[in-house]
């Protein structure tokens, strides 16, 4: 008799531990859906490890452990959401308060008339601050293309701008920076 079959082997501990598994991760959790990404979560690791399974009530502890560390997982990832969303919702207040609300639309308006391509390459810029040498990796080309890039995409912006009556200078240094090619 040799060494028994993972799949089965995964099947007979599914099939003996589904329910109270599940209950365990409804009690720990806030939704039903929270608690069937868990059980999925932590299923799928027992199928990557099926052979670290102990046998018998010990397979039963054993996916509880796991259940425990992908919720913990899962409040880890939901507390940096909140804190990037807490982040983010202060940003876009001091925009706000900076832009007049009337001038948002037509600074918008110009942004989303630029091509796909320089609408990335500004954002880089501006909104994740990523310099030329890193725009490069992510882009997978040259410093010099980029810089060239940028260039353009930063006079096709200003242009925009002139078009609709904006000038960025009065909305702070940052805005300014973003047409002029300033860090």
């Amino acid at each position: 008799m040799g060494p028994p079959d993972p799949r089965q082997r995964f099947e007979e501990i599914y099939m003996a531990h589904y329910a109270d598994l599940l209950a365990y991760l409804r009690r720990r959790t806030d939704s039903p859906d929270d608690a069937a990404d868990a059980i999925s979560e932590t299923f799928t690791t027992a199928w990557r490890r099926v052979g670290d399974i102990p046998e018998g009530e010990q397979a039963r502890l054993w996916l509880y452990g796991v259940a425990r560390n992908v919720l913990a997982n899962q409040r880890r990832g939901d507390s940096r959401r909140t804190a990037l969303a807490v982040r983010l919702r202060a940003e876009l207040a001091a925009w706000d308060e900076s832009t007049p609300r009337q001038d948002t639309g037509a600074i918008r308006e110009a942004f989303q008339r630029l091509s796909a391509d320089d609408r990335e390459l500004l954002s880089l810029v501006s909104w994740e601050g990523l310099d030329t040498a890193q725009i490069a990796t992510v882009l997978g080309c040259s410093r010099g293309a980029v810089r060239l890039r940028l260039h353009r995409a930063r006079k096709r912006l200003a242009r925009e701008l002139h078009t609709a009556d904006l000038d960025l200078a009065r909305y702070g240094p940052r805005a300014a920076a973003l047409v002029k090619g300033q860090p």
